[in-house]
């Protein structure tokens, strides 16, 4: 009988000791989420000859999907978008230093000037496995300028040939090297032209049957649905990609954001 008790009382022990290691997890998961959701802009850009929209859902367990702007005086927008690699606090560390980067750097400096600066401040913090893919894009009047390290195509739909191009620019995540090479595409941009920004998240989500939404499958839709606000267009994807998904659980961040020339 004595051993019985005994077992007994080690057992809710386990139990008790299991129980608040799960919540001691499940609060640095909170933690992290809550981190990377302050990042984020509180407020939209109110611009006369754009229109924007942004959207962002974390999955069960946090990434590092970012995305800010920055409006400067003459109406120039900047626009910063990327992914940490990994998940959790240390994904939401990288976060916190591009928020600082872009906030204090994105507009003062030509956009190869500011990735290379990024990447070379990072590798020196070594921050181990931990890198930063980011795409940083430069609207002013009619003039788009972007670059990317990293991150999936931004694609554009043109109002007036009703086609999408899909923009892949290749390059090492910011962190990967202390100094690289990054390719900036510029683009006329008129009424009507769409660009969708957006991370992994969706694109790779997989389904009930281990099959990838896939890149295609949203440049498909895409086009589809392109003749709508940057509103309607971010809800619609995101009802396609819950279909999609069938309950299957989420398994990344699903974060874009869609900017309207007006």
């Amino acid at each position: 009988m004595r051993e019985n008790e005994l077992h007994l009382k080690a057992t809710e022990a386990e139990k008790r000791a299991l129980q608040s290691e799960n919540d001691r997890k499940t609060k640095e998961l909170e933690e992290a989420r809550q981190l990377q959701l302050s990042m984020l802009p509180k407020t939209l850009p109110q611009l006369s000859n754009l229109e924007i929209s942004a959207f962002m859902r974390t999955a069960t367990e946090v990434g590092g999907d970012y995305y800010d702007f920055i409006v400067q005086d003459e109406g120039v927008l900047n626009v910063g978008f990327g992914d940490a690699t990994g998940h959790g606090l240390q994904a939401g560390t990288m976060v916190t230093l591009m928020k600082g980067f872009f906030t204090s750097d994105a507009a003062k400096l030509e956009l190869p000037e500011f990735m290379n600066h990024c990447s070379a401040m990072i590798k020196e913090i070594k921050l181990g496995r931990i890198l930063m893919s980011f795409s940083l894009m430069r609207i002013k009047d009619n003039k788009l300028e972007l670059t990317s390290a990293g991150m999936p195509p931004v694609y554009y739909f043109s109002g007036q040939t009703n086609e999408i191009e899909e923009i892949l620019i290749q390059g090492m995540p910011l962190g990967a090297m202390k100094k690289g090479s990054y390719k900036v595409v510029e683009k006329e941009i008129k009424s009507g032209d769409i660009l969708l920004l957006l991370t992994d998240g969706l694109p790779e989500q997989m389904n009930n049957n281990d099959e990838m939404f896939d890149y295609s499958r949203v440049k498909r839709h895409f086009k589809e649905i392109a003749g709508n606000t940057p509103e309607v267009i971010i809800e619609k994807l995101v009802k396609l990609g819950d279909e999609w998904m069938g309950g299957v659980t989420q398994t990344d961040d699903i974060t874009m954001v869609v900017i309207k020339v007006r």
